[in-house]
């Protein structure tokens, strides 16, 4: 059939998440050359369908942004379920860095293919992979190797260089001078790739000096990029923060200049309003992930309290550890009946403004500004078909509603990121899916085994 430049699909639901928050309910759209470039509802006129380079009517579906994960940790893909009923600072101590430690380049790429098929597979277009792990004598090719699996899969990432340099595992550490170097040379790396982004990741307040903190933004200020950070995600991780420095976590980044848009805050839960206020100021970014943050029994983020102060909120999952899934309609779902039962308020959150946050809210949270996220003329061609023709999802009366709260990863049957299809009829393009799960299979098998985990894989 020859490279298809341009696609029209007509006869579905569509889901903008534009500034009017539009639905419509049975409309068109025309991708060419990676960008959206016609919308409209009803059919398609038949000028716009002869010239295309096919054309898919799609009753029965609906067809949103491609989301954004917008906190998670690819390597614990190998990590399921070994820690189940543990707090954070004993799942840390216990699970993730016994295993880590002995991770290596090709590991970590086979954690991360399988995790971000998962991630397409749960309508995720984009990832922000906080990466921190870098032991032995790969800690150079760690990095490169997850960003060539998210190249290799066609799904755009924005990886956050993870590090710590004190109080954390010894194997994992790095001084600032080292986490400087990488991130210089991981921006020069990627510069200019479309698909592939880097940042700066300190991991977590406890775990980072002042002066490598600052060092490290400064670093990445220069050379354009943004910082990614764990806050307040428990209440004895602010204790500490205050018994040590006299401050809780968001006043601390304020006082060492490190607020600002271009800085996503993980978790963000333990939070006071001057600590909202703050935040709102400096225009920073709110990463929510309610699944991990229940997972933990680490706390409820003021989510509503973020979004009456202007705070934009991104979605994500967290890592494969601390969920075991990366599902997007799972937190998709969680984010709005956490609001509601905690405030015991069933208006609380909507279904729309969940799939804002996702997509919307993500893109911002990766550095994208508008149109990005959304389906408009002139947005990127990242999107989602769903497949709503099911026992589970019909009769639709609402699309955002069934989204949020009907669909599950299997009714996604096209995923396309800039244009490209990723997933094709529910068929991931580019990889072979069979091939990837049996080489981390293996590298899971073999991690397991040298850190001494117990593990009963199947």
């Amino acid at each position: 059939m020859g490279a298809v430049t341009s696609t029209a699909l007509s006869e579905l639901g569509i889901v903008t998440v534009d500034d009017d928050h539009t639905v419509v309910d049975r409309g068109w759209l025309v991708v060419d050359a990676g960008y959206i470039t016609h919308i409209g509802e009803g059919e398609p006129p038949q000028d716009i369908i002869s010239n295309v380079d096919e054309h898919l009517p799609l009753p029965g579906h609906v067809v949103m942004p491609g989301m954004v994960n917008a906190h998670t940790h690819l390597f614990q893909t190998l990590f399921r379920g070994l820690a189940d009923d543990l707090a954070l600072l004993d799942w840390l101590e216990q699970c993730i860095w016994p295993g880590a430690g002995h991770m290596d380049a090709a590991t970590a790429s086979a954690a991360a293919m399988v995790g971000l098929v998962e991630n397409l597979r749960s309508g995720v277009t984009t990832v922000i992979d906080h990466q921190y792990i870098h032991p032995g004598a790969d800690a150079d090719q760690i990095d490169g190797a997850v960003a060539q699996a998210a190249n290799a899969l066609g799904v755009r990432m924005l990886l956050a260089h993870g590090w710590a340099d004190r109080n954390y595992h010894p194997p994992l550490t790095s001084d600032g001078a080292t986490v400087s170097r990488r991130l210089d040379t991981l921006a020069h790396v990627w510069d200019e790739h479309d698909l592939i982004q880097v940042e700066n990741g300190p991991l977590i307040p406890w775990g980072c000096s002042d002066e490598a903190i600052q060092s490290s933004v400064d670093t990445a200020r220069r050379l354009g990029l943004g910082t990614h950070i764990h806050c307040a995600e428990t209440r004895i991780e602010v204790d500490m923060n205050i018994s040590e420095r006299g401050d809780r976590h968001v006043p601390w980044l304020h006082r060492l200049g490190v607020l600002g848009p271009d800085v996503q805050l993980a978790h963000a839960i333990w939070l006071d309003d001057h600590e909202l206020d703050l935040i709102a100021d400096a225009d920073a970014v709110v990463v929510h992930c309610p699944v991990s943050n229940m997972y933990l029994a680490s706390g409820v983020a003021r989510v509503l309290d973020m979004r009456r102060r202007g705070i934009t909120v991104a979605l994500a999952s967290d890592g494969p550890g601390s969920n075991n899934r990366q599902d997007m309609f799972e937190v998709m779902k969680s984010t709005v009946l956490l609001q509601k039962v905690h405030h015991l308020d069933a208006m609380a959150l909507q279904p729309g403004e969940a799939i804002h946050m996702a997509c919307r809210g993500g893109a911002r949270a990766a550095g994208h500004s508008f149109p990005a996220g959304t389906l408009t003329v002139g947005a990127p061609a990242d999107l989602v078909v769903i497949d709503l023709a099911s026992v589970f999802c019909s009769p639709v009366h609402r699309l955002e509603s069934a989204i949020v709260f009907n669909c599950t990863p299997d009714r996604v049957r096209h995923v396309m990121v800039a244009g490209e299809w990723r997933l094709r009829n529910g068929v991931v393009t580019g990889i072979d899916e069979s091939h990837a799960l049996r080489e981390a299979d293996t590298a899971a098998r073999s991690l397991m085994q040298a850190a001494g985990l117990p593990s009963r894989l199947v």
